[in-house]
C-alpha cells in the first residue's frame, strides 16, 4: 500500500484506484498527510470502507453509518445520535477494527459507564445504539455477529413510575409564575401533557374552534437554527380537547401579542 512525498509541502499523499458501488473504476487522491503512515491509513479505510470490509475502523464504520442514515432519519434524531456517540462510545472504541471489538470489549465499556451514575433507561438508550451500529455491519460489512448480544445488554427498558403533580401542587407552582408566557405554557404543559417541543410548535391555527388543540408538528433549534417538523411518531399526530378556561386564556395572551400571523408560533 504505497504513499507519496510531496516535496514541495513536505507532506505525505495518499493515490489509488478503487471500483464505486456503481461498478465504476475511480481514482483517488488525498493530501496533507503529516506521516507516511497516516496516508496509508487513509487508504486503507477508504478501501474498507468501499469494499464493505468489516476490518474498517470503527470511527470510519460509524461515519458510514449515519450517512446512509442522515436520509431516512430527522435531522434532530440524528443530530441526538451523533452526540451520544460523540461523547460516550466513539472514544472508547475509534481506533479499533470492527471485526476486533469483541463481547469483553463491549463488557469493559460498559463497566466504564455504569460507574458513571447515569440513569438505567439512559444506560438502555447508549447500549441500543452501539448494537444498531453492530447490526448495521453485520448486514453491509460482514461482520460475523454483533458483540453486543454475546455480551449482554445494561440498564433498563422502563424508567420508574413518573410522579405527577396533582392539582393542588400544580396550583401551588403556578402561583409562582408570574411572566405570561411562561404561566400560559405551563397551563398548556399540565392541562394537555404535551411535549415541549410540540408546545414551542403551537401556532394559533392549532387552536381549534371547538375548543381543541391540534397537535401536528414538533419544534426543535439546532446549530442556531429554528427547525419545525412532524411530531415524534405518527400517533403523536392527535387532537386534544382543553378546559374551557384555557381556551380563553390561549387567546387572550395570542390576542395580546398584536400582528401574529395564524401559522407564526405563539411561544
Amino acid at each position: 500500500m504505497p504513499a507519496y512525498k510531496d516535496e514541495k509541502r513536505n507532506t505525505w499523499y495518499a493515490m489509488f484506484y478503487y471500483t464505486d458501488w456503481q461498478g465504476v473504476r475511480r481514482r483517488k487522491k488525498k493530501r496533507g498527510f503529516k506521516r507516511k503512515k497516516d496516508a496509508q491509513d487513509y487508504e486503507r479505510d477508504f478501501l474498507n470502507k468501499e469494499q464493505r470490509d468489516c476490518n474498517i475502523t470503527f470511527k470510519n464504520l460509524v461515519e458510514e453509518y449515519f450517512e446512509d442514515m442522515e436520509t431516512r432519519l430527522k435531522t434532530t434524531t440524528i443530530s441526538n445520535k451523533k452526540f451520544l456517540f460523540d461523547s460516550k462510545i466513539t472514544p472508547y472504541f475509534e481506533k479499533m477494527a470492527a471485526c476486533k471489538i469483541t463481547a469483553k470489549s463491549i463488557r469493559e465499556w460498559q463497566n466504564e459507564l455504569l460507574k458513571m451514575n447515569y440513569s438505567p433507561t439512559y444506560l438502555k438508550t447508549i447500549n441500543n445504539q452501539l448494537s444498531a451500529v453492530f447490526n448495521y455491519a453485520v448486514k453491509y460489512y460482514g461482520l460475523s455477529s454483533n458483540p453486543c448480544r454475546q455480551a449482554g445488554s445494561m440498564g433498563k427498558k422502563d424508567a420508574d413510575s413518573m410522579q405527577i403533580w396533582t392539582l393542588d401542587e400544580f396550583n401551588k407552582f403556578i402561583s409562582f409564575v408570574t411572566k405570561p408566557a411562561a404561566h400560559l405554557a405551563f397551563e398548556i404543559l399540565f392541562w394537555t401533557g404535551i411535549r415541549s417541543g410540540e408546545l414551542l410548535a403551537l401556532t394559533p391555527e392549532d387552536i381549534l374552534p371547538d375548543k381543541k388543540i391540534s397537535i401536528n408538528k414538533t419544534y426543535a433549534r439546532l446549530d442556531g437554527e429554528d427547525i419545525i417538523s412532524e411530531p415524534k411518531t405518527p400517533k403523536s399526530i392527535r387532537i386534544i380537547p382543553i378546559p374551557d378556561f384555557l381556551y380563553d386564556e390561549i387567546w387572550d395572551y395570542i390576542n395580546r401579542l398584536g400582528s401574529i400571523e395564524k401559522t407564526d408560533r405563539i411561544f
